[in-house]
């Protein structure tokens, strides 16, 4: 059987698949209700689950769904690392505490969002101090998220922001667009007023699980950048730190920096690795990388994200256009093909056996 046998479907499917492939490993679980409700009207949770000794010294995290739609590769990964039974491989002294589907909202629904129409990997800023300010975002606003939706105007803004893109170059495009802004809520990664149910959430689970940690280790897994199922390990550590110096001697050279400007990633405001830190105890030491998997080109994903945008603000994802905009988003974020997943898999196999030996060592 090949790798695809470990994703599923839709986030119900998934949550029922971790939860018991984690209850078959005899992991410990946490289920964790969000305020809102599922296209069906169901429940919705974020589900943890922990496998080692409670008081572990070394810990490998795996968070999946920070961007909701995202989380059909991420759920995949945790699953199948269960199903699997490499669990039953964790070196001596490490555990392993899994976070599947930290938006569960954005997972259901089929957004990159969590319920307040916010970026989850945006919204770790000081929310009582000023806000960064994107004036790239700012120039484009209105091309970016225009009112209506149809051919006319998608051609229309689309030269809008290729003229940007051939005036300033495509990454200040892409920054301008993605970097995070804080000025419109109903806006494309948008950062938030306040942190979301997700981002306390998130912070919770490292205060509480983490308490006796000293050397933590996160995989967090995104999809819709890069090359078609290249799994980049994008490292957000500041250069210089040592939480950079110690991905690059677990990864050697496969591990890029969008502050080196090596990376397919932008520098970004907000990153969840900020709540990560400040939620760990003293002296605990993070080595967190993103693994980020290529879908389609990247102004197809652009594309979908306002599409789903503008049906969330202006349309009815109940409608013929809303379906359709919903395949269209999906498709982005995860190729339905066993080739890709094949990919997605062998990347994250690798990817966290390395993180192992890396805490292994100390």
């Amino acid at each position: 059987m090949t790798a695809s046998r470990h994703f599923s479907n839709d986030y119900a499917e998934a949550r029922g698949r971790f939860l018991e492939a984690s209850r078959r490993a005899g992991a410990a679980v946490e289920s964790h209700e969000n305020p809102t409700r599922g296209p069906g009207g169901e429940a919705l949770f974020a589900d943890v689950a922990w496998l080692g000794a409670a008081e572990a010294e070394r810990v490998l995290v795996t968070v999946s769904a920070t961007h909701g739609v995202e989380g059909f590769c991420g759920s995949g990964v945790q699953c199948g690392w269960l199903e699997a039974g490499l669990h039953k491989d964790l070196p001596d002294g490490i555990a392993l505490l899994q976070i599947h589907a930290i938006n569960p909202y954005g997972f259901a629904w089929l957004r990159r969002v969590t319920e307040d129409n916010v970026d989850l990997n945006r919204n770790f800023v000081d929310h009582g101090a000023p806000y960064p300010v994107n004036e790239g975002y700012e120039a484009l606003k209105e091309a970016i998220c225009p009112p209506e939706w149809n051919d006319a105007v998608v051609a229309e803004t689309g030269a809008i922001l290729d003229a940007y893109a051939g005036a300033k170059g495509p990454r200040a495009l892409q920054k301008a667009i993605s970097g995070g802004q804080y000025s419109h809520p109903q806006g494309i990664f948008y950062g938030g007023n306040r942190p979301t149910w997700s981002h306390r959430l998130l912070k919770r689970v490292f205060r509480d699980r983490l308490a006796a940690a000293r050397q933590v280790a996160v995989i967090d897994y995104h999809t819709g950048l890069g090359p078609h199922g290249y799994g980049e390990r994008i490292c957000i550590h500041d250069p210089g730190s040592e939480g950079l110096a110690r991905a690059q001697r677990w990864f050697g050279d496969d591990v890029t920096s969008p502050a080196l400007g090596d990376s397919a990633s932008v520098e970004i405001f907000g990153f969840n690795v900020l709540g990560m830190e400040d939620a760990l105890p003293e002296p605990a030491a993070l080595t967190a990388v993103a693994l980020e998997y290529g879908t389609i080109p990247s102004p197809e994903v652009r594309l979908a994200l306002r599409a789903d945008n503008w049906l969330h603000t202006h349309g009815r994802p109940d409608s013929a256009q809303g379906r359709a905009i919903k395949e269209q988003i999906r498709a982005a974020f995860f190729p339905d093909e066993d080739a890709w997943k094949e990919l997605v898999w062998e990347r994250a196999l690798e990817t966290q056996r390395q993180a192992l030996e890396g805490l292994a060592e100390g």
